[in-house]
């Protein structure tokens, strides 16, 4: 998409709506004089992966940390029909800047999207210099962390309290950002 085509649609978009956020860009405004004006995002980046059984879990961390006024990325809140799922998933972990693993007795076993978003962030995670945290592992009940992340990553339990485990990620999180 060119940047004269990226306007256009802007344009558009704000005829309909007060706003337009891109995600990971910033949000476009029309002002009261007609004029349009833009707000760079300085929000962190979060992307929030876990296995479909533990949806309400991943839904209530997105909750919170968008409540906190952190740019949460959940694909089931952000991603559109039509869209190419496989593909923006990667480029949202990619340009994002942590990555909260939701592990559970539910994804550690489990083959499928949570273990291929999984690489990927590990993938990302080698490109970032050596003290720099962008893996946040999580653990939603008692169950075995993989030896690769519990080897290189200190993880955070959000049981017996949830509050206080969420509360240790978002420090972690608005230390950065």
């Amino acid at each position: 998409m060119s940047v004269e085509e990226l306007a256009h649609l802007i344009t558009l978009s704000l005829r309909r709506s007060d706003s337009v956020e891109i995600d990971g860009l910033g949000v476009f405004t029309r002002t009261g004089s007609g004029d349009i004006s833009y707000r760079h995002s300085h929000h962190p980046r979060v992307f929030v992966a876990y296995a479909t059984a533990d949806l309400g879990a991943a839904e209530r961390i997105f909750t919170t940390l968008t409540a906190r006024g952190i740019a949460a990325w959940l694909d089931r809140r952000v991603l559109l029909p039509g869209q190419d799922w496989p593909r923006r998933i990667q480029e949202a972990i990619e340009s994002s800047d942590f990555f909260i693993a939701c592990f559970s007795r539910n994804s550690v076993m489990k083959r499928g999207g949570f273990q291929v978003e999984l690489r990927q962030a590990l993938e990302c995670a080698q490109r970032l210099p050596l003290d720099e945290v962008f893996i946040i592992p999580v653990r939603l009940d008692d169950c075995a962390v993989p030896a690769r992340i519990r080897r290189e990553t200190q993880y955070v339990n959000l049981f017996p309290d949830w509050d206080a485990g969420l509360d240790r990620v978002i420090r972690i999180i608005e230390r950065r950002g």
